[in-house]
């Protein structure tokens, strides 16, 4: 019989037995976030249509090409998230955080949507770790967050990943900017794609960041915005790096970055690799000062990051790091018999309760072939009972990679025991 339907296109399964690894990012993302004062902030996975348009901006190619919208049956406009700053941002404003004291720390996980041609490193579904923080426009904080994206990937033993900034100054000294790329561009109207066109006019900025091989060419020429920095963004970027050279914390200026997203002011950065080819920016974040503002806010400025769960989960498989698998089965329980079945229930829970993994068989197969599902799924220890065990109160427990055993009593004491003999093990084994 076929298969009714399969996964989306864009979209990808995380099985069991590869959930492990992502967990192990996870924590040590929530780890790094708590020790540098985030707290986790939950928000919906669709919001109102125009939080995205007013947020992301109307000239990216988020908004203009790859959002998943749909009316509801009440006739709003609804978005999947393309993006979380968006969101957490609304989230602020709605609930009036900043009378909580600030800085605002938030952190989350999301899932977020863009419809695009799938490839390696991009899919139309996807997962960030982000980090958001609002109040503070000194320059240690930009520094702070890049200095916790790069706990982060050094947690996770990243090589070859390059820490690339720029500032993309404020709208006084964007405007002039501005002016000088569209002088730039016109000349070249004639062979800019039609998107790039558009953006002429409205943000010639987005032309850096086309992906057309004749636009990105094109725009290698084009006016540098550090020359056009006012001098309060310029002292705000002086400053960024002082704090990033008091660190150790290595980077380069590219005066290309501009980001893909609208609302970005002033610094902008990326951690970026070549060993998973096109789709290498693997964390992406930068300042943006008037996004609460245009959310209907008062002046809150505002920075942030966020990490692909993917495109970094890609680079430790390239780089061959080994992601270590704790959901190791410490003790399997095969059983003979409904009076085995019963003690086995028993013990197993003494040894979930003490925060280890034990298994039994819950489907009816024989011996023999709970023996080899304790072997699949790699049991360190294995007890076998039947009427035997159960009438003499004893069992011996079997180390299933030496084969040794050694006896345990299957009352109050079982924990105690299968706790010494572990230890010995282990003792044995330095």
């Amino acid at each position: 019989m076929a298969l009714i339907t399969k996964k989306i296109k864009g979209t990808e399964d995380v099985l069991p037995k590869e959930s492990y690894k992502w967990q192990f990012v996870e924590k040590i993302m929530r780890e790094e976030a708590r020790s540098y004062g985030f707290r986790e902030i939950r928000t919906p996975v669709f919001e109102h249509t125009e939080l995205f348009a007013r947020g992301v901006g109307q000239t990216t190619d988020v908004v203009q090409k790859e959002m998943y919208t749909f009316d509801t049956k009440g006739g709003e406009s609804v978005t999947l998230r393309p993006e979380g700053t968006s969101g957490a941002a609304r989230a602020v404003l709605e609930h009036a955080l900043e009378n909580e004291g600030l800085p605002i720390k938030a952190s989350y996980f999301v899932s977020c949507y863009r419809y695009e041609k799938p490839q390696a490193g991009r899919l139309r579904e996807f997962h960030q770790f982000g980090i958001e923080e609002y109040g503070t426009q000194d320059p240690v904080a930009d520094a702070e967050l890049i200095s916790l994206a790069s706990s982060v990937i050094n947690r996770l033993q990243l090589d070859s990943v390059h820490l690339q900034i720029n500032s993309i100054g404020c709208p006084t000294c964007r405007a002039e900017y501005h002016k000088a790329l569209k002088s730039y561009f016109e000349g070249y109207k004639d062979k800019l794609c039609d998107t790039c066109l558009s953006r002429l006019d409205k943000n010639p900025m987005r032309i850096l960041d086309c992906k057309s091989p004749i636009c990105s060419e094109i725009a290698k020429d084009a006016p540098k915005i550090t020359d056009y920095l006012c001098d309060e963004c310029r002292n705000h970027f002086d400053a960024v790096q002082k704090y990033l050279d008091a660190a150790g914390i290595e980077y380069t200026v590219d005066p290309t970055i501009v980001r893909g997203l609208d609302y970005y002011t002033k610094t902008v950065f990326e951690f970026v690799t070549d060993c998973i080819g096109a789709q290498g920016t693997v964390c992406g974040g930068g300042r943006y000062d008037g996004l609460i503002e245009e959310l209907g806010g008062k002046h809150l400025p505002s920075l942030g990051f966020a990490m692909g769960m993917e495109r970094l989960l890609m680079v430790m498989d390239k780089q061959g790091i080994e992601i270590p698998d704790n959901d190791e089965c410490m003790l399997y329980i095969a059983t003979m018999g409904d009076a085995a079945k019963v003690k086995a229930f028993e013990l197993i829970k003494q040894v979930r309760s003490c925060g280890m993994i034990a298994e039994t068989d819950v489907i009816g197969r024989g011996l023999r072939a709970q023996m080899k599902y304790a072997d699949k799924i790699d049991a360190r220890y294995s007890i076998v009972l039947g009427d035997n065990e159960i009438e003499q109160n004893t069992a011996k427990v079997k180390n299933m990679e030496t084969g040794e055993t050694a006896e345990v009593t299957l009352d109050g004491h079982f924990m105690e025991r299968f706790v010494e003999i572990q230890l010995s093990d282990e003792q044995k084994n330095k």
